[in-house]
């Protein structure tokens, strides 16, 4: 059964993600738009607007002004701890980099 985090959780992560992490939101929802189905080029922002213990989900906005969800799951499996949801967007953003051939950046 798919884990779901407290309201408490949800907001401060999609706060720090999206007040502090836009740029990885874009990298994120680009790299991943594929198993999506949709063109990376096409997305012209993004926003994460939730998770659950299986993975995150991020709002594409493509080139006409559409929007499209790209839901992504966690690369080490389904987690159920709050702590583990910033080791997974760290390995998300670090994929990212890897499948748009980008130099990823230290993480602290």
């Amino acid at each position: 059964m798919t884990h779901l985090f407290d309201d408490d959780a949800l907001t401060g992560v999609l706060g720090h993600m999206n007040g502090d992490h836009g740029d990885d939101n874009l990298l994120i929802a680009r790299a991943f738009a594929a198993d999506a189905g949709i063109e990376d080029g096409e997305i012209t922002a993004s926003i994460m607007t939730g998770f659950d213990g299986d993975g995150g989900v991020w709002q594409a906005t493509l080139a006409d002004g559409s929007t499209a969800e790209v839901a992504v799951p966690w690369p080490a499996g389904p987690i159920s701890e709050r702590r583990e949801v910033r080791r997974e967007i760290v390995a998300l953003y670090d994929e990212a980099c890897r499948r748009l051939d980008l130099e990823p950046r230290p993480h602290a």
